[in-house]
């Protein structure tokens, strides 16, 4: 199967795509579905090389032409194939013939019930497409809740059917795949909202479709590639010191909160930073210092005691464990007008959703709680459309905002988004996001041009710190802590060339 696209365009684009295909490089529509068939059945034979017996949910749609396809070459190729349509069959163009195609070569296409489930070794997805307007009801809806149930491996062609392919949205009931084949470009609903809890692993063929058919239009998203990794983190040089690898400032780690800035410190030295001093309250800067010798441990009683460390500071990651009391906000405050390059994370977000300001000299890294406050709505609404909540978060405070969650994004400026779409849900535990506000400040700290590298370096740090979770959790994902996220990350930051 090809490698995933980079870029992730807007359904209405894909679409368009479809149309110049057909329009100006004189590609039947038929022999796109044809192509889409032959792609989805490829796939599916390569995970499952022993399933015999397929069970094709076919729309009355495109996207049941799709099924009615993948279920003739399935039959030709000598497996059981078995077909329902429970929304009827399709009435005409490219979907009509290739049910006709189907019937043509044998092929029955037998009532919906639920017994068909009962002895199929794999359920194809062809119900619904990305042309879904309203959320589904009956009589898909009852089809699909079965499908879930069934506990069956289920393949989606194009995209599951019932989720939005723009938003990641549940239209009313949604498929839950374990493989989507997607065809002449990724969506961006399946990075989006639910999509990566329902698309399972993802390939895209772009059924030969030339690039040439994108020609002007927007990217919705891109994703972070492992050549943006190496780039940013070349192999060293044979005379590097610690001097020329960056210098990070951790402020954090307010009275009783040691161990957040303990993470984001340890997490920038692992990520490669030469230097890491954290600021941090009095009592905390000998344990902290014993339990990890490496950091430079800097105890802080007022905003002058930061000057000499902010002074020479190539980054300054902001916030871990840092509190809401009077010596924070000195400190904070203290921070702003220093005018360096920032990670500013956790309290420091809480702050500056109470007192907004912007900069271009920042990276702002909060989870969905924290995206509310700083926007001024609730959590619901930043996760039911986590683009536009990323895009204004860049545009409102400046900067790089980085949207923490599945499906991580990462805006600056006019660049297209990035999203990552590693990582796993045993990341959902304390002192994730302390490790990743070390990691992202590491890699800029890194960069001879760190303001002009702050947003590329967030998305590198996104993809190195996910990268890291899905290496702890090898042996699985619950119970892992931030720590071991640690303990992987040179792994990480040192790609292969």
């Amino acid at each position: 199967m090809q490698a995933l696209p980079a870029l992730i365009y807007p359904t209405a684009a894909i679409r368009a795509a479809d149309r110049y295909a057909i329009e100006v490089l004189g590609i039947p529509g038929y022999t796109l579905m044809t192509r889409a068939g032959e792609a989805a059945l490829t796939a599916l034979r390569g995970q499952w090389p022993l399933a015999r017996r397929l069970l094709v949910l076919a729309g009355a749609g495109n996207n049941g032409g799709d099924g009615y396809v993948v279920a003739r070459f399935a039959r030709a190729a000598g497996l059981d194939v078995t077909v329902t349509a429970p929304a009827g069959l399709p009435s005409s163009g490219d979907a009509a013939r290739a049910a006709a195609d189907w019937r043509a070569a044998g092929g029955t296409v037998l009532p919906w019930t639920t017994m068909l489930l009962e002895s199929a070794d794999l359920v194809i997805d062809a119900l619904l497409g990305t042309g879904l307007v309203r959320a589904v009801g009956a009589p898909l809806a009852p089809v699909i809740d079965a499908v879930n149930a069934s506990a069956r491996p289920v393949v989606a062609l194009d995209v599951p059917s019932g989720l939005d392919s723009d938003r990641g949205e549940v239209r009313g009931a949604a498929v839950r795949a374990t493989l989507t084949v997607t065809f002449v470009g990724l969506k961006p609903g399946f990075f989006l909202g639910s999509g990566p809890e329902l698309v399972g692993r993802l390939v895209c063929d772009d059924l030969d479709v030339a690039p040439t058919a994108f020609a002007g239009a927007a990217p919705a998203l891109r994703r972070i590639p492992d050549s943006d990794l190496k780039a940013l983190l070349p192999r060293r040089a044979r005379t590097a010191h610690k001097g020329v690898h960056g210098r990070v400032l951790v402020v954090g780690g307010g009275a009783g909160m040691p161990g957040a800035a303990r993470l984001a410190g340890e997490a920038a030295l692992r990520a490669g930073a030469g230097l890491v001093t954290v600021a941090t309250w009095p009592a905390h800067a000998a344990a902290l210092v014993a339990g990890r010798p490496e950091l430079i441990g800097l105890p802080v009683e007022t905003a002058d005691d930061l000057a000499p460390a902010l002074a020479t500071a190539d980054v300054v990651a902001v916030g871990p464990g840092l509190g809401r009391t009077p010596w924070a906000l000195r400190l904070l405050e203290a921070v702003w007008a220093a005018g360096k390059p920032l990670v500013v994370d956790a309290d420091a977000l809480n702050a500056l959703a109470e007192q907004p300001r912007a900069s271009a000299h920042w990276c702002l890294t909060p989870h969905p709680g924290e995206a509310a406050r700083l926007l001024g709505v609730d959590i619901a609404a930043v996760q039911a459309d986590r683009l536009g909540a990323v895009r204004s978060l860049a545009a409102r405070y400046g900067g790089v905002a980085v949207l923490k969650g599945a499906g991580t994004l990462v805006a600056s400026g006019a660049a297209v988004p990035w999203v990552c779409e590693r990582g796993n849900p045993g990341m959902a535990a304390a002192g994730m996001g302390d490790v990743l506000t070390g990691v992202i400040a590491a890699i800029a700290a890194q960069q001879p041009d760190v303001l002009g590298s702050l947003g590329a370096a967030a998305a590198v740090g996104v993809l190195v710190h996910a990268q890291a979770g899905d290496l702890a959790a090898r042996g699985g994902e619950r119970g892992i802590l931030a720590c071991d996220l640690i303990a992987q990350l040179p792994a990480c930051v040192n790609p292969s060339s």
